[in-house]
């Protein structure tokens, strides 16, 4: 699916039919982001793959590539989502009937406001902007995406973290149902992730809910994702369900499958080979020619202070 603008078509067709016809204060001018995510996300009778456009996004002094963004077929059709099958075409097929509605977030652990938010609230919590990310896969392959949404510490912030917190933990959804792949996925589900709470809270983390101008397509994340562009995607959780703010160094999926090639921290760095191929450099989904990885993907001025004084080597 093609996500096209505003002005090339009419709002009627931009949206899915059933919101169209059923949701008159849509056509009334109320703003996508002030109605439930419930009716964005998924309307009845809707497919639950279909996406919505967001309107009034602003560009985000934070996208700081002018690189060209990568084609939304490519972004859309070769993913990593195991629970949906481990090929890269897999999810793109089996994630389309994915229910994302009603869906919630809980917010917990080391914090003095502890709450669970359904999307509706998570829309709300700061305004939604755009910000163009480059995109660097362990499996040495990237991408250039116009995400949406806001830094994650917005969220955080909110929780008022206590002095005991350290880490952050994430959790995605994990429905055997829905989701029946995932019993060979060769990585205990539901799928976890984590972080240091500095690198959570720095303003790169990206708390997202959608890319090129519409909401998030199931098998890039829906309703709600990561976005860590200094680091390798699998660090980019999908499908978020539980963030919780912890003392010591959470468990993470690949970290824990196999953590002599996945690292709690796994920072894009060309000079730290993954054991079974080169990271030195990296193909871009839609080239052929292969070009240099740059160390922490290209965002060392932004983030670098975070490790100083750390062995790269070693905290890979």
């Amino acid at each position: 699916m093609l996500v096209k603008k505003a002005q090339d078509i009419p709002y009627s067709e931009v949206t899915p039919k059933e919101l169209y016809l059923n949701r008159r204060r849509f056509l009334a001018g109320v703003p996508a982001v002030a109605m439930g995510a419930h009716e964005l996300m998924s309307p009845a009778g809707a497919k639950a793959d279909a996406t919505v456009k967001l309107p009034n996004l602003k560009k985000s002094p934070l996208s700081t590539t002018v690189e060209k963004e990568t084609p939304y077929a490519s972004v859309t059709t070769y993913n990593n989502f195991y629970e949906f099958g481990t090929n890269k075409d897999d999810p793109s097929k089996n994630a389309m009937n994915f229910r994302t509605s009603p869906w919630t977030v809980s917010v917990e652990g080391e914090v003095a406001k502890p709450r669970t938010y359904n999307m509706d609230d998570i829309l709300k919590i700061a305004p939604l902007e755009e910000r163009i990310y480059r995109h660097r896969c362990v499996e040495a392959w990237s991408i250039v995406v116009p995400w949406i949404g806001y830094s994650l510490g917005n969220i955080l912030k909110a929780a008022e973290p206590a002095s005991k917190a350290r880490f952050v933990a994430f959790q995605s959804y994990y429905d055997p149902k829905q989701m029946p792949l995932g019993r060979w996925a060769g990585i205990e589900l539901p799928y976890l992730e984590g972080l240091r709470l500095d690198e959570a809270m720095h303003p790169l983390a990206l708390l997202c809910v959608g890319m090129y101008g519409a909401t998030l397509p199931p098998q890039d994340g829906a309703p709600v994702r990561l976005v860590v562009p200094w680091k390798y995607g699998f660090k980019s959780i999908k499908s978020i369900v539980k963030i919780k703010l912890v003392e010591k160094q959470p468990p993470t999926a690949w970290n824990t499958e196999n953590p002599n090639e996945y690292g709690f921290y796994s920072n894009v760095n060309p000079q730290v080979d993954h054991p079974r191929w080169s990271q030195a450099t990296e193909r871009r989904l839609g080239e052929f020619f292969r070009r240099k990885t740059l160390m922490f993907n290209g965002y060392g001025d932004q983030v670098a202070q975070l490790y100083r004084g750390m062995d790269l080597r070693r905290d890979f």
